[in-house]
């Protein structure tokens, strides 16, 4: 055996352990390192809805437009509601000048003596004062609930977002409790990574994770909660209220994936998150983690 062949021989040899060795580590990331493809960018959406109907009369925003907290959305036509502020005025000054009228006559009768007026009639009156004092005391919380509905013809931002698929319209008409608008919570994203239920075992709330955007962007954030539990969908629950599990006879079994909310530590200038969007979610276990 010549010395090419020595050396041909050790050099296929230790392509080949090249090779066995990329391969385990490769088979080894892929099936056990804590990481997803199946990762989606989430943030809450906050759906506005007016306190009170009317056509809406003003609309300062547009599409995509990012909002502060406080900020006005819309204005619905304040006219029915200043009228009926007026009317509650005016319910006011009548039940206020019943009351005075009612305890001062009560006032009157309890000085009398009590061979003019009898016992009965000054009871009569002074729960005549009461009353109105009751009524009176009603239509002043009738007028702040007034006050309120006209306050609330405006209506603004309740946190920090950007308005999404906007579409309200000046002229439209707005139902009282029924969602107009929507805006994402600018203070709110997270991304929430499916990992399957084999690599799980190797992560840990409170690990650093890597988050890396489709778009080449990449984040810096931890595990903040892994979700306890997942859909069945091969176990529904029966009439009976019984577990109906339908037999199966697959020879293949795959791994479940469960949800693993990951907290984003900070946003890089600059950076445009949208909710619904994919990342890939790499979970960098501590070394606590690894302990049995």
């Amino acid at each position: 055996m010549t010395l090419r062949h020595i050396i041909g021989f050790i050099a296929t040899a230790l392509l080949f352990l090249l090779a066995l060795a990329l391969g385990r580590s490769l088979w080894v990331h892929y099936m056990d390192e804590p990481w997803t493809r199946d990762a989606r960018v989430r943030a809450e959406i906050v759906n506005v809805a007016p306190d009170v109907s009317g056509a809406v009369v003003e609309l300062p925003i547009t599409d995509n437009m990012f909002v502060k907290r406080g900020q006005v959305l819309m204005r619905i036509d304040p006219a029915h509601y200043a009228v009926a502020v007026e009317q509650a005025q005016a319910a006011v000054a009548a039940r206020r000048a019943e009351w005075q009228m009612r305890r001062a006559d009560a006032a009157r009768r309890a000085d009398m003596d009590s061979l003019v007026v009898s016992k009965e009639s000054r009871d009569n009156a002074t729960s005549a004062a009461a009353s109105a004092e009751a009524l009176y005391r009603e239509a002043v919380a009738a007028l702040d609930a007034a006050k309120l509905n006209l306050a609330r013809t405006t209506v603004v931002s309740p946190v920090d977002g950007y308005v999404t698929n906007l579409s309200v319209f000046r002229g439209d008409y707005a139902t009282a409790g029924t969602a107009k608008l929507a805006i994402v919570d600018s203070h709110s994203f997270w991304v929430y990574g499916y990992f399957e239920e084999t690599k799980l075992p190797r992560v840990r709330i409170g690990d650093e994770a890597d988050i890396r955007l489709m778009s080449g962007g990449v984040l810096q954030g931890h595990v903040e909660s892994i979700s306890r539990g997942i859909y069945d969908r091969d176990n529904p629950q029966s009439r009976e209220l019984v577990a109906d599990v339908n037999p199966t006879f697959n020879w293949v079994r795959l791994a479940q994936r469960v949800p693993v909310r990951i907290h984003i530590d900070k946003i890089p200038e600059g950076l445009v998150l949208a909710a619904g969007t994919t990342c890939t979610v790499v979970v960098k276990p501590a070394p606590s983690s690894h302990r049995g």
